[in-house]
């Protein structure tokens, strides 16, 4: 959520990201609209004082007449404190509904961005910052993850169809087996790297989910739950960036505790809306994966820091997998409408020879710390400010599947397995088919 501050005395900052983000025509005027009702409501606000005021200070002069026996003379007063009082209640209603209009619009701006992130309209304008590793050249044709795990019988896409229609996965054996592996070591390396683990709900709140973005502005993406909970709506999980983010909604901690590290792993669920057509078939794009995900609450002064500390930490974990990577910075009209900024690590796949998005990290800024009333205490003193927020994917598990099966596969079918990933695969060192 933006400063409702800084759009009332700076909209011209806002409107500049927007431009820089290639927002709606609708966006744009969703901006003056907020404006114009900001001010609005501080005029109300000035002449609401004013008028109670007034109404207070004939009020005071009817007493003493009244007590007086001059019952004429007060009878013009009370007429215009009636209608004073009538005035202030239509201006109060006036208030409410512009203070409901402004909540709204705040919430479906997005977040100023960085002046790091390159001007571009969309993924063809992103930046790459580096890469690691060389496309592996094979002497033998190369497959895809689809024909690998088929042969292998490591991966069910038919059952999984029948079961619950196009876009879920059924693994097997190995397959279920390398799944698990990778959940294990994702999360053993993000405990070495100062990450505390949670167990989290894989249902939450609409107020969770608009605390960290997700509504209003996305709810086509989300399941709904049909029936309530507690009394409320309630949602999937999109990630576990969702509860882990709002762990701390409505608090205030103190500067010394920051930065915070989270993980958690989770499955995800998502409708995938507008992605029709896009990866039908295999693992890349599913209504319900794993995920393990990386999150941070620090300072302002801390985000950036934290951020490249997010990024070499997931890169970290694809080196040790050994799966070619580039990192792209995501140009504004790219970039999340939570973050700031965002790095987006891509894997080579060799099957669609390409590099795909395995992962996304973003700084958020204090725009989720708003929307979700988290604030920390500053150790020099001073009110309490909001949080900033980082999250980011450590990795996205059915894709890191994809990216290990069509990297290393071997010319007998096989599929060899990183050394850094043998202790969570019993010490296996191949897949390969089972009759």
């Amino acid at each position: 959520m933006l400063d409702r501050n800084l759009v009332a005395l700076h909209p011209e900052v806002v409107r500049e990201s927007l431009q820089r983000r290639h927002a709606s025509a609708e966006a744009l005027a969703l901006l003056d609209r907020l404006v114009a009702v900001i001010e609005r409501r501080r005029e109300l606000t000035t002449e609401t004082d004013n008028l109670r005021g007034e109404r207070n200070r004939l009020s005071k002069e009817i007493g003493p007449l009244m007590k007086a026996g001059r019952q004429v003379e007060a009878e013009p007063l009370k007429a215009e404190v009636k209608v004073l009082g009538e005035r202030l209640d239509g201006l109060e209603a006036e208030r409410q509904a512009l203070e409901a209009e402004e909540e709204d619009a705040l919430l479906g701006l997005p977040n100023l961005l960085d002046p790091r992130v390159p001007d571009g309209r969309d993924e063809r304008d992103n930046v790459e910052v580096r890469r690691w590793g060389s496309p592996r050249d094979f002497d033998f044709p190369v497959r895809d993850h689809i024909a690998i795990g088929d042969a292998l019988g490591i991966l069910d896409p038919e059952r999984a169809a029948r079961l619950s229609g196009a876009r879920f996965p059924v693994y097997r054996g190995d397959g279920a087996r390398l799944e698990r592996a990778l959940v294990n070591f994702f999360l053993e390396e993000a405990a070495a790297a100062g990450y505390l683990e949670h167990v989290v709900p894989y249902i939450v709140s609409r107020e969770t989910m608009t605390g960290t973005g997700q509504l209003p502005k996305f709810e086509a993406d989300l399941f709904r739950l049909a029936a309530l909970v507690n009394g409320g709506d309630a949602f999937l999980i999109p990630t576990a960036e969702v509860p882990l983010t709002n762990l701390h909604r409505g608090e205030i901690l103190d500067e010394a505790a920051l930065p915070l590290r989270y993980t958690a792993f989770t499955p995800c669920f998502r409708s995938e809306a507008g992605s029709y057509g896009k990866d039908t078939r295999g693992l890349m794009r599913q209504h319900q994966f794993h995920k393990v995900e990386l999150v941070q609450l620090c300072t302002a002064e801390q985000g950036p820091t934290q951020h490249e500390e997010m990024v070499a930490h997931a890169e970290g974990l694809l080196r040790k997998l050994e799966l070619p990577y580039r990192v792209e910075l995501l140009s504004g009209g790219d970039t999340g409408a939570n973050a700031r900024i965002c790095y987006d690590l891509e894997v080579w796949l060799p099957g669609q020879g390409s590099y795909r998005e395995i992962s996304s990290i973003s700084w958020c800024g204090d725009h989720q710390g708003r929307r979700m009333g988290s604030r920390y205490r500053p150790a020099a003193g001073g009110k309490p400010l909001a949080l900033h927020t980082l999250n980011g994917s450590a990795l996205a598990v059915g894709r890191t599947v994809v990216a290990l099966l069509e990297n290393h596969q071997q010319a007998d079918g096989s599929v060899a397995i990183p050394d850094a990933l043998r202790p969570w695969m019993r010490g296996q060192e191949r897949i390969v088919a089972r009759s």
